[in-house]
C-alpha cells in the first residue's frame, strides 16, 4: 500500500480538465518539419502558468493489484508540487510536498512522515527524477534546463515526432544547483494541428529496459490554453505499473498555498517503506 502511494504520488504529478474538448481533423499527408521549428511550435503551445490547482480521480493497476484514489495537486512553477490523496470516501491519507531539493511525505494511516531529498527516491525505483521531469511530465510540458538543439525531427502515425539519442541538462543549470547531469532517451509525439504533446516515451541511457510511456488525451480549452484532461502512465520495469489520471476543477494563475505540517505525535521514518510504530 505504501509503495502504491509512493508511486502514484509520483506519477500524479500531472493535470489538467474542465470546459468544452477540442477536437480539430487534418488532412494527409503532413507537411515534413525541421526540429527547429516543430521544438518553437511545442514551446509556443506550452502551459503557461504561476500557480496551477486541480482535482483528480486515479486508477493504479500493479501487476494484478488495483487501488483508486481522489485528490488534489497544487503547484508554484518551478518551486513545488504538492499533493494530497484520498481513498474514495474522502478521508486523506497521505500529503506530499516536493520541491526543487527535497521530498516530505505524511502517512496518516500509519501516522509517520519521511523528510528526504531524491537520493532516495531515486534508489528506491532505480531511476534518475528529479523536480523538473516530474513537473514537465505532470504538466504535458517539455523539460525546462535541458538541452533542446539535439532533437531529430520525424512523421509517425500522422503526429510528428521528435527524438533524441540522449538529453542532459543544461550545463549553466548544473552549475548554479550543483546537480548531476540526468541523461534520458526520449521521444515526444505532437499533434500536428496545436503541437501539443500526445505521447512521451521516456528511457534512461544505462537503463532502456525501463521505460516510461505516458499518454495524453481530451484536450480542453482552459482559459485559451489547451489541457489534457487524461493522462495515462504506463512503466515497464521488474513490474508493470499502470496509473490513470482524469482532472476535474482547474485553476490556473490563481494564487494558492501549499499546507503541510507534521502532528507531533507522528513518527520520523528514514525510508518511506518503513512501516511505524506497532
Amino acid at each position: 500500500m505504501k509503495r502504491n502511494l509512493l508511486f502514484l504520488t509520483l506519477a500524479v504529478l500531472i493535470v489538467f480538465s474542465s470546459c468544452n474538448t477540442v477536437r480539430k481533423t487534418y488532412k494527409q499527408p503532413l507537411k515534413e518539419q525541421g526540429s527547429d521549428y516543430l521544438v518553437q511550435k511545442l514551446k509556443e503551445s506550452e502551459l503557461n502558468f504561476d500557480y496551477f490547482s486541480a482535482k483528480f480521480k486515479l486508477h493504479l493497476s500493479e501487476d494484478k493489484k488495483k487501488t483508486s484514489f481522489k485528490g488534489q495537486v497544487r503547484m508554484q512553477k518551478d518551486s513545488v508540487i504538492w499533493v494530497s490523496f484520498s481513498p474514495l470516501l474522502g478521508i486523506e491519507v497521505a500529503r506530499m510536498l516536493i520541491t526543487n531539493d527535497s521530498v516530505k511525505f505524511i502517512n496518516r494511516m500509519n501516522k509517520t512522515f519521511f523528510k528526504g531529498d531524491y537520493t532516495y527516491l531515486n534508489e528506491f525505483f532505480d531511476t534518475n527524477l528529479d523536480f523538473n521531469v516530474l513537473q514537465g511530465l505532470i504538466l504535458g510540458n517539455d523539460f525546462s534546463h535541458y538541452e533542446i538543439n539535439k532533437f531529430r525531427a520525424f512523421i509517425d502515425n500522422m503526429e510528428y515526432r521528435l527524438s533524441t539519442a540522449a538529453r542532459h541538462k543544461l550545463k549553466k543549470y548544473l552549475k548554479i544547483h550543483e546537480t548531476e547531469p540526468n541523461v534520458f532517451i526520449q521521444n515526444i509525439w505532437l499533434n500536428p494541428y496545436n503541437f501539443k504533446i500526445t505521447q512521451i516515451q521516456l528511457k534512461e541511457l544505462y537503463k532502456e529496459s525501463k521505460k516510461l510511456q505516458v499518454n495524453y488525451e481530451e484536450f480542453v480549452d482552459i482559459n485559451s490554453q489547451l489541457f489534457p484532461k487524461n493522462i495515462n502512465f504506463n512503466l515497464q520495469a521488474e513490474k508493470k505499473f499502470e496509473v490513470v489520471i482524469d482532472y476535474s476543477k482547474i485553476d490556473v494563475n490563481e494564487e494558492t498555498n501549499f499546507p503541510f505540517k507534521v502532528p507531533s505525535k507522528y513518527e520520523s521514518i528514514s525510508r518511506l517503506n518503513e512501516s511505524g510504530k506497532k
